[in-house]
């Protein structure tokens, strides 16, 4: 006899639709903010080091379990700006 599976699947609300678009925003200005203070060369390396360490933080925070996408995604830009300023690997 077979049994049938709930495959009912929940739409998200507006309101968390919303919110996560508001989180999203907030992610972007956060990384775009991170990319220019480093690009303007005035930070050591440690300390840039330390800027984008704090701005994965704060993602996770907002995104948590979402460490795999801030790496594809923002982690590269995060390389580019420290090899263009800092002529690191």
């Amino acid at each position: 006899m077979e049994t049938m599976q709930d495959t009912t699947v929940l739409s998200p609300t507006q309101e968390q639709i919303d919110d996560e678009s508001r989180r999203i925003r907030r992610l972007r200005i956060l990384v775009q903010l991170t990319l220019e203070t480093i690009a303007e060369g005035d930070l050591s390396p440690e300390e840039a080091a330390g800027m984008i360490a704090a701005t994965r933080r704060l993602a996770l925070e907002m995104f948590p379990g979402k460490e795999r996408a801030f790496d594809l995604i923002y982690k590269p830009k995060f390389q580019r700006v420290m090899h263009a300023i800092y002529r690191l690997q």
